[in-house]
């Protein structure tokens, strides 16, 4: 049913500060952009969608604090994502974390300026997949 990641989308009532911190942080501007309302990012390897909507636009009883799922991103060199959103004004949500024992999963969170988890990880299974070896 589910055949993978589309689009993420995060709510931002300052729209215009958070474009421009989203592509400060991605090192890209948005490919897409309905003015004052929605901006859209392709980033990664994959091409993955990250839409920012003004929060003006959020349905009825939207969290306006931080809340919900992680959606975690993998990154290369953990510590130094960690410490550059920090660096941008994000703050810690959970610091970096190892999980499964050793095994390479590592984890961490920043909630941004605008009240949006951000998450970013170190997962072997990205790696994997991305280099055609994942095992079944």
């Amino acid at each position: 049913m589910l055949r993978g990641f589309a689009t993420l989308n995060l709510y931002a009532s300052d729209f215009e500060a958070a474009k421009s911190w989203y592509a400060e942080v991605l090192g890209v501007p948005p490919y897409y952009e309905i003015p004052g309302a929605y901006a859209e990012f392709r980033i990664g390897d994959y091409q993955h969608e990250l839409g920012l909507i003004n929060s003006r636009y959020a349905p009825e009883g939207a969290a306006d604090r931080p809340a919900g799922s992680i959606m975690y991103w993998h990154v290369d060199d953990l510590q130094a994502a960690f410490d550059r959103l920090l660096s941008l004004g994000a703050k810690e949500y959970q610091p970096i974390t190892e999980r499964g024992e050793g095994k390479g999963f590592v984890t961490a969170s920043v909630v941004d300026p605008f009240g949006n988890i951000l998450g970013i990880m170190r997962n072997p299974h990205y790696l994997e997949v991305l280099s055609g070896t994942q095992r079944v």
